[in-house]
């Protein structure tokens, strides 16, 4: 793993994941269902946990929303998926936390964004009800600051002030600044209520690259809270994996964020799971954590006109990811496994060798044959049809021969 420097942060304990402190990065994720639909979105948490997820945040936004929690909850916990749910509140939280107990204990985790929850108000009453909501049950809560929403009587107050000053700043800056100002001012006002340091996590969002990089070096800087990073609204297809993995990837490098999330737009009937893979592949790229074996594959050329790599390598990455959540119960260390599927045998030979298992095959013109390596050794050569079909199994029997049984090392 890469040697970063984290920022020291408070730890908060999410249910059975703990966020901050010296812990990994936790991904998380959020359903894009009804939460009144009980079925359809214990199905997508399922799906979001299954693909890694380790946090999943639902919209709490009605009373049918609030009373399907639980049974959400039990569901998910009576198919043995045990990741934390988190409720994500706006506007009338306070009231749906009251007049749903059961809705308040199933949820591992409190959403509040502080420039909606009291809209319309000049105290901070429902801000306040929430937070002794999460005192009374024992949960963490996230204040998370959105620009979209943000406080307009902290701005406008901001705005004035500056206005005042000699050299005025322009208006971008003291728009981050109250971004940042209203997740601290937040979080003072949470511990001032009873509320410890160690069930805060914060985060202040936007939609661009270079403001949220702005942003949260600030908020770093002026506060020791755990903070989950991401764009508020990331963008479609490859704007918003490219906009999501430039701007985190910035930050993660300094040592800042404690828990992630890609807030991709799927497509119609697209697949919400997505985002969970993009921020593994985040992590795991700049050497932060591993999930899953990498495949590395070359992007074609001249020399491979046949599409059979890339089709073999889209196979054999499928077919990792596919078998992660069963590898990582039967072995250790399986996630740091590197394959390499390539087109032919300028870099093909070579890129096997730095790979734990590699294969190369015949480009354009080239003799038929697809030498396999082992660790760096040329151990066999494959013909024919069924390439594909014999190096998953050479996968197979790499992996069962290769990483220690997750039992053995229990006994150990």
């Amino acid at each position: 793993m890469a040697d970063i420097a984290r920022r020291k942060s408070v730890t908060v304990e999410i249910g059975n994941v703990r966020v901050g402190g010296t812990n990994p990065i936790v991904v998380q994720s959020m359903t894009n269902t009804d939460t009144a639909d009980v079925t359809s979105t214990v199905n997508q948490v399922m799906a979001l946990a299954k693909a890694g997820s380790e946090l999943v945040r639902v919209t709490v936004n009605t009373e049918a929303a609030a009373a399907a929690v639980p049974k959400i909850v039990a569901t998910l916990n009576m198919f043995g998926v045990r990741v934390p749910i988190v409720g994500d509140f706006h506007y009338n939280g306070h009231l749906l936390l009251k007049k749903y107990p059961e809705c308040a204990r199933a949820l591992a985790k409190y959403r509040i964004n502080p420039g909606n929850v009291n809209i319309g108000k000049k105290h901070d009453d429902n801000f306040r009800t929430m937070i002794e909501a999460a005192i009374e049950y024992d949960k963490p809560v996230r204040i998370g600051v959105n620009w979209g929403s943000l406080d307009g009587a902290l701005l406008t107050r901001m705005m004035d002030e500056n206005n005042l000053l000699p050299e005025p700043k322009d208006a971008r800056s003291v728009t981050l600044e109250a971004i940042v100002a209203s997740a601290i001012l937040s979080a003072e006002a949470a511990e001032s209520y009873g509320l410890p340091r160690n069930k805060i996590i914060l985060s202040a969002k936007v939609s661009g690259v270079q403001d949220l990089i702005d942003v949260y070096r600030a908020l770093a800087r002026q506060s020791d809270h755990a903070l989950h990073l991401g764009l508020t609204e990331a963008g479609l297809g490859a704007k918003g994996i490219v906009a999501t993995t430039a701007g985190l990837s910035v930050l993660l490098q300094e040592g800042i964020g404690d828990t992630i999330r890609a807030s991709l737009t799927p497509l119609p009937n697209g697949d919400r799971t997505e985002e969970v893979i993009v921020s593994q592949q985040i992590l795991q790229s700049l050497g932060i954590r591993s999930f899953t074996p990498q495949v590395t594959a070359c992007p074609g050329c001249g020399r491979t006109t046949s599409t059979f790599f890339q089709d073999m390598a889209d196979q054999i990455q499928t077919y990792l990811r596919d078998q992660m959540p069963t590898w990582k119960d039967q072995f250790v260390g399986v996630e740091e496994m590197k394959v390499a599927v390539m087109g032919c045998i300028v870099n093909g030979p070579g890129e096997s060798k730095h790979a734990n298992l590699g294969i190369s095959l015949p480009g354009t013109f080239e003799e038929p044959v697809a030498p396999v390596y082992i660790d760096g050794k040329l151990a066999r050569t494959l013909r024919g049809d069924a390439i594909v079909a014999e190096f998953i199994q050479i996968l197979n029997v790499y992996v069962a021969g290769h990483y220690a049984p997750v039992a053995e090392l229990v006994v150990a």
